[in-house]
């Protein structure tokens, strides 16, 4: 079994250089996942110079770690929103799914990009009895966006009580999708690999942007980044959380052509990949970041889910980040003097980065757009008692990482000790060799947890990650946690 996504397995891709010198450009687009591509596609006629930056290699993070669902059943998403919201409100973000999904189709078909799409039914489920009264209150409202059926069962063997399904859905290979889109409009826009920015600087009527080799003039900026870095005065840790889920992918006899995730708290989410053997991929183990730190026991859990309930034949399993936000609608805008973010998809980022990427186009080419309003970053705060909620559970994480440094699952091969003031973190290797980093977070200096999965120093607040000698893997810290040289 392979500790890592299915879809990064057997990948060929073109490389791109390092930014090793100063550049202007009208556009700059930060981040090289399914949202910072998608811009990038549908910016690539307008005659602008536009530049594409990302931290690590093209489409190696959250989406390479995603299910790849092209669907717009999304477990109780529709009904969470509608409570928050109104009907109205619900409406509109499923027609704004099934117009991701119609973007998505017609991309890949117009530019023959093999990515394995294929046509599925997607259901929703309710495997526990107490839960029925969800499915219902689902379909009262996808009845009004098109055709829906209520059933009994779902097409594989598993508990289900009732369920919605619909037909005009899809899954592909999420990698392929946004490879094949980066060969597309790397003809128009200059696109610079292992290029890590460290600040954004605003100056009167245009933004620096500093990275590890060279500076960046630009006239605007797409964050495409999942988790931005320097948010802070717009309040985005007020208005977000990360939610951390584990994937399993199965060999199977057959694939069968549906999708489908359950309604309930416990979380099981299906999909088959075809390609020269047959898998089924499942989620669980679904839960907030903080609560998710013990990584070889949620590891555990599900492989232990997939074998006991579908297919003991496993090939991979991974871990991902979801950014999910208090109202359960994207953040995808203007947050600033052309400064445009993209974030927040609450699981669904496959159909949701397509359509970020439509939607900040069209605002930064001053076309019209029916979603600006709906997932505008800077909207209304409704509902004052769950966001306060919110965050206090925000802050209790926060906390925690402060009181609850040495965990119970560590070994004798991990140590957190304190030395003069400052916090380290050493993990001692199978040659007994010691390596000690800072045991604190740059971005938001949160205390790190060891993740014995990937061999990592994560942290349990907003999701950074970097190796046993410190160096930066993931944000949104820009800076790694080499102790200093003396």
């Amino acid at each position: 079994m392979k500790d890592k996504s299915i879809w990064l397995d057997g990948i060929t891709r073109k490389k791109f250089g390092k930014l090793d010198k100063d550049i202007d450009c009208d556009i700059l687009i930060i981040g090289g996942g399914i949202t910072g591509i998608s811009c990038g596609y549908f910016l690539k006629d307008s005659n602008k110079k536009i530049v594409l930056v990302e931290r690590n290699k093209l489409c190696t993070s959250t989406t390479a770690k995603s299910t790849g669902k092209l669907t717009y059943l999304q477990d109780d998403m529709i009904n969470k929103i509608k409570n928050i919201y109104d009907e109205e409100i619900a409406l509109k973000y499923i027609k704004s799914q099934k117009e991701a999904i119609s973007l998505a189709k017609k991309i890949i078909l117009e530019n023959d990009i093999k990515c394995n799409l294929t046509s599925v039914n997607s259901y929703i489920f309710n495997n526990k009895g107490y839960n029925n009264y969800k499915v219902y209150e689902n379909y009262h409202l996808f009845k009004k966006c098109g055709l829906v059926k209520i059933k009994d069962n779902i097409p594989i063997k598993t508990k289900c009580y009732n369920s919605l399904e619909v037909n005009d859905t899809f899954v592909f290979h999420p990698v392929k999708f946004v490879l094949g889109l980066s060969d597309i409009i790397s003809k128009n826009i200059d696109i610079y690999e292992n290029t890590n920015v460290l600040y954004i600087e605003p100056k009167d009527d245009y933004y620096l942007v500093k990275t590890r080799n060279g500076l960046i003039t630009t006239k605007k900026i797409i964050l495409a980044c999942h988790y931005p870095f320097f948010l802070f005065p717009y309040l985005f840790p007020m208005k977000t959380s990360l939610e951390k889920a584990f994937l399993v992918a199965s060999l199977v006899d057959k694939s069968k052509s549906f999708s489908a995730i359950n309604i309930d708290k416990e979380v099981v989410s299906l999909r088959y990949h075809k390609d020269k053997k047959n898998y089924l991929i499942t989620v669980s183990e679904v839960n907030s970041l903080d609560k998710n730190i013990n990584n070889l026991k949620k590891r555990d859990n599900a492989i232990w889910n997939m074998r006991r309930r579908f297919s003991p034949n496993i090939k991979y399993c991974w871990s991902n980040y979801d950014i999910m936000t208090w109202d359960y609608l994207p953040l995808v805008g203007e947050i600033d003097n052309n400064l445009y973010i993209a974030t927040g998809y609450n699981t669904w980022g496959m159909t949701n980065g397509v359509l970020a990427g439509k939607i900040l186009s069209d605002l930064i080419l001053e076309r019209p757009n029916p979603y600006i309003s709906l997932f505008n970053p800077k909207r209304d705060v409704k509902n004052i008692p769950r966001i306060v909620n919110f965050n206090i559970k925000n802050a209790c994480s926060f906390i925690n990482t402060k009181l609850n440094k040495n965990k119970t699952f560590y070994r004798n091969d991990v140590k957190i000790i304190n030395e003069d003031g400052t916090w380290y973190g050493i993990y001692i290797d199978e040659n007994k060799k010691e390596h000690k980093v800072l045991n604190l977070c740059p971005h938001m200096k949160c205390n790190l947890s060891f993740n014995y999965q990937n061999k990592s120093w994560d942290c349990p607040c907003h999701g950074s990650s970097f190796d046993i000698d410190g160096n930066l893997i993931y944000g949104p810290s820009t800076y790694s946690i080499k102790v200093p040289k003396k």
